[in-house]
Order: C-alpha cells, then structure tokens, then sequence
C-alpha cells in the first residue's frame, strides 16, 4: 500500500505546525501572550463578518460551543469585543478590538518574515512555484480583510 497520500498530508500539516508555532512562540516574545492559530482563524472569521458566536462556529466548521470557548479567551486576552446590535437589542455583535488588529499586524509581519527565511532557503522560484500549485489544489481566495471596515466605533 503506498502512502504518498498520507506523507503529502503529513507534510502539508507539518509545514503548517511549523509556520504556526514559530509565529506564536515570536508573538509571545512581542508581548502577545497564549495565541492559538485557532485564535487567529476566529479573528478572520469576525473580521469578515461573522458577528455572532453562531456564524464564527459556521465559518469555523465548529459548534458554537467550540466557537464560544474561543470566542471568551479572545475577549479575555482583549481582541475581541461585544456591542449592542443596533437592529436588535436583544443581540450583540462581535468586532476585533484595536489590540486585536494590532495583534493580527504584528502576526502579518511575523509570516511575512517567515516567508523570506523559506524563500532563502529554497529559493524564489521554487516557493513561487509551491505558492501557485496549492493556490490550484485549495483556491485563490486567499483571506485578507479590511479590519478597518470591521472596527466598532
């Protein structure tokens, strides 16, 4: 049985692993303490409009208790708060704080470098080249926001 497959997998998920905890271990040493990549995949989601704990889980592909419990720990760390829904008063809506969106730059930043360290080692053209081809496999949409449009008053 061959397993190109699941070393693909393995090594799709290993390069994320990577990326991910050598952001959050920079972002710690920054000053932003107990950042979860699921933290920032919620930021992305309400940065996008998902204004409720609701739509964050259906963006997410996780119940909205999962979405809830994460939700919580961005507001406890104060990236995210709530505001009256002018439409409904019963309800309130979620928006990034300013210390979240500084947050989400300072991680920007961070991936950013990330990157140049991989293009050094690997080269320009073959990380072009890697870039394109999971741009075909996942879709081009990549996800970039204007947090701007998304801040509370």
């Amino acid at each position: 049985m061959s397993r190109a497959g699941a070393d693909l997998a393995q090594l799709l998920l290993g390069a994320f692993r990577t990326l991910a905890d050598r952001a959050t271990a920079e972002l710690t040493a920054r000053g932003y303490a107990e950042v979860r990549p699921v933290h920032d995949f919620a930021l992305q989601a309400i940065l996008s409009g998902a204004d409720s704990i609701s739509e964050v889980g259906r963006r997410m592909s996780v119940t909205k208790q999962a979405a809830a419990k994460t939700v919580t720990a961005l507001e406890e760390r104060g990236y995210v708060a709530r505001e009256p829904d002018p439409d409904d008063g019963r309800r309130q809506r979620l928006y990034v704080t300013a210390h979240g969106l500084a947050m989400l730059g300072e991680a920007e930043a961070i991936f950013d470098q990330l990157r140049e360290e991989w293009e050094q080692r690997v080269g320009a053209a073959s990380l072009a080249q890697m870039e394109s081809v999971l741009r075909e496999q996942v879709g081009g949409d990549a996800i970039h926001v204007d947090a701007a449009r998304w801040m509370a008053p």
